[in-house]
């Protein structure tokens, strides 16, 4: 049974990977009104490299939300199309093809909303595209500050760069990296840090990890000694670990993709500074990470991510994530958030069609997801504030055992 779930997942991905990419220039762009009978939500997520399996768990629960409503909103036929944002070359995503993802979305008149992207840097590339054509987007797992806000967690000219209309059209169901950035802190002062030492991978996402968490920090009065950006294709990482050795690091906190040789800095780090306590952001709860972390390493290492154990979601969530074990086995952390993504689209859908049986316009849908209020989801009650963010604010701390997450605590963010 689980097979054939996981074989019609298969076959719906590469069905999207068959779109075609002819005309989409300018006179491709799609208008507003969405015509006929069939809506299209097209969903972007990296199936290649280490990602893939989060991409997989976020594409499994978009399914669910699909067959919930059983693939319907009144008189429209919802479609689901996955579209892979990863190349083989790349291992992870990639900008030409995530751009490309974005165009085939532009160019087909029946595209009413978009679902991606899992990483930020992927989700940067793809904001000012669907912006220009005014189509609706939702991501279930980019939490980069400056995709929806402005200030000292964000680079120059963030976010107004991603927005070429002055319009908002991206929103996200997952707490950006403020949220994070404090329940880290919390985490790295309830542990008795005193010299923190920050590397990241110089990737969008763990830039932005690492300048949120700095900010955080300041605030929170947690020494942080030194924040580094390490070469993501380097051989070897011992004259850096050298660097933490003499920064006398007792906390070292890694933000960064796991494709960019996570394992191998965090393991020659943690050698080179045996009683330090190692943190990792959530671009790190992967399992092609923490099956390359040494046991010896595990009893150390604390990873977030917006992601709790079953208990600590209300009964919805704990129903989704029974049903979703049913059809495809234990979820990972992302299969709830491609879930909640897609059902707020189809809720947002919903509400600006009433229900189905008015005319679909794009900028109906968009409005509706921004008057998002008190919803009531598998993850909990939330609202959608004007920035596109979430009002969540709880975070998961896992510890790593024999190469897999273990849930340790839910952390709630300090505000």
């Amino acid at each position: 049974m689980r097979t054939s779930r996981w074989a019609r997942l298969a076959a719906l991905l590469v069905g999207g990977l068959s779109v075609s990419l002819s005309g989409c220039g300018p006179s491709a762009t799609a208008d507003n009104h969405v015509p006929g009978r069939r809506l299209t939500i097209d969903i972007s997520l990296p199936f290649d490299g280490p990602s893939a399996s989060g991409a997989r768990a976020a594409l499994g629960g978009a399914e669910m939300a699909l067959d919930a409503v059983h693939r319907r909103v009144g008189r429209y036929r919802i479609v689901l199309r996955a579209m892979n944002d990863a190349t083989g070359a790349s291992r992870g995503w990639d900008p030409g093809q995530t751009s490309a993802n974005a165009r085939a979305a532009i160019a087909d008149a029946s595209t009413i909303g978009y679902v991606g992207e899992l990483n930020s840097g992927a989700t940067a590339v793809s904001i000012p595209l669907l912006n220009r054509a005014g189509i609706p987007q939702i991501s279930p797992a980019s939490t980069a500050v400056g995709l929806t806000a402005g200030g000292a967690a964000a680079t120059p000219g963030e976010p107004q760069k991603y927005y070429p209309t002055q319009t908002r059209t991206f929103a996200r169901v997952i707490p950006n990296d403020s949220i994070q950035a404090a329940a880290q802190v919390a985490l790295q002062v309830q542990a008795g840090c005193e010299r923190v030492v920050v590397l990241d991978d110089g990737d969008v996402d763990g830039l932005d990890a690492a300048t949120a968490f700095g900010v955080a920090a300041k605030s929170a009065h947690l020494p942080v000694v030194d924040i580094d950006t390490f070469d993501p294709r380097a051989a070897s990482y011992t004259s850096l670990a050298a660097t933490v050795v003499q920064d006398r690091a007792d906390c070292v906190m890694f933000a960064a993709l796991t494709q960019n040789h996570a394992a191998l800095i965090t393991q020659q780090v943690a050698r080179a500074v045996p009683d330090a306590q190692l943190f990792g952001w959530s671009g790190l709860a992967e399992r092609a990470y923490t099956a390359g972390i040494p046991a010896s390493v595990d009893p150390r290492l604390v990873i977030t991510i917006a992601a709790l154990a079953p208990a600590e979601y209300p009964p919805a969530g704990r129903r989704f994530l029974a049903n979703y074990t049913r059809r495809y086995g234990p979820p990972q952390p992302y299969a709830i958030y491609g879930y909640e993504a897609t059902s707020l689209m189809l809720d947002a859908i919903s509400r600006a069609t009433r229900r189905g049986w008015t005319q679909a316009l794009r900028s109906k849908v968009l409005a509706a997801i921004f008057a998002t209020r008190d919803r009531r989801s598998v993850l909990g009650e939330y609202s959608i504030d004007a920035n596109g963010d979430t009002t969540l604010d709880r975070y998961g701390a896992y510890h790593v055992s024999q190469g897999r997450l273990v849930f340790w605590k839910a952390l709630t963010a300090p505000r």
